[in-house]
């Protein structure tokens, strides 16, 4: 098993936080490059629906929600909005 094989996370969900840019960005799209559907929050709508364009790109399934992760009710949304649209979340 290659070390690529090791670390697959095809068919699995992800919900990345800050990903509208920097390390977030960078996670988002390495999950994505490893097989994961993302769910890409941060406050910033705009960046984060970039982020999700750049991860359909990959050939994955991604979806923006804007989320400010000090809020416990906007990070339940961002909860119920992975679910929603994916049926499950992994990571």
């Amino acid at each position: 098993m290659s070390i690529i094989q090791r670390f697959s996370l095809e068919g699995q969900v992800a919900i990345i936080t800050g990903a509208g840019r920097g390390i977030g960005r960078g996670i988002a799209l390495a999950y994505a490059e490893a097989g994961a559907d993302i769910v890409c929050a941060a406050r910033t709508l705009a960046d984060v629906e970039a982020v999700a364009a750049e991860v359909r790109a990959l050939g994955r399934r991604a979806i923006a929600v804007s989320c400010d992760v000090t809020d416990l009710a906007q990070l339940g949304g961002v909860g119920d909005a992975g679910l929603k649209e994916f049926g499950g979340i992994n990571h």
